[in-house]
């Protein structure tokens, strides 16, 4: 799903978000995806969860380390990215692409506009 960086948000936590309508597409950014190293483990949210902003619900394993993914927003998870589960090295090679996690639908889509920026994303990586 090809997105120009209008349309996408990012967190302090290191996942990105792409708006459609109410529909918000989650994963980690390629930043993420590169302190983590290789993937060898996704396990994603169960289809209907409803998510609240910052709640851990999905896990990354890999060889150096587990980390939680957190919903970037509040709502209810509509999509789950199987392929990932199945084969983790595609979000080390697309992480902010192919490479995504679930879709929510969200409770509240005005919320999305709070997330950083890309700019703003990368004043903040560049702070770390």
């Amino acid at each position: 799903m090809a997105s120009n960086s209008a349309d996408k948000r990012y967190t302090k936590d290191h996942e990105w978000v792409v708006l459609d309508g109410d529909i918000a597409t989650v994963g980690i950014t390629d930043h993420a995806q590169e302190q983590l190293g290789d993937l060898v483990h996704v396990e994603l949210p169960e289809l209907e969860r409803q998510v609240a902003e910052s709640e851990a619900c999905a896990v990354v394993e890999s060889v150096k380390a587990a980390s939680d993914v957190y919903s970037p927003l509040a709502g209810k998870v509509v999509e789950i990215n199987e392929t990932i589960v199945e084969d983790p090295s595609i979000v080390n090679s697309d992480a902010e692409g192919e490479g995504w996690f679930f879709r929510l639908e969200l409770e509240s889509p005005e919320a999305f506009e709070a997330l950083m920026d890309q700019d703003a994303y990368d004043e903040f990586l560049e702070s770390l």
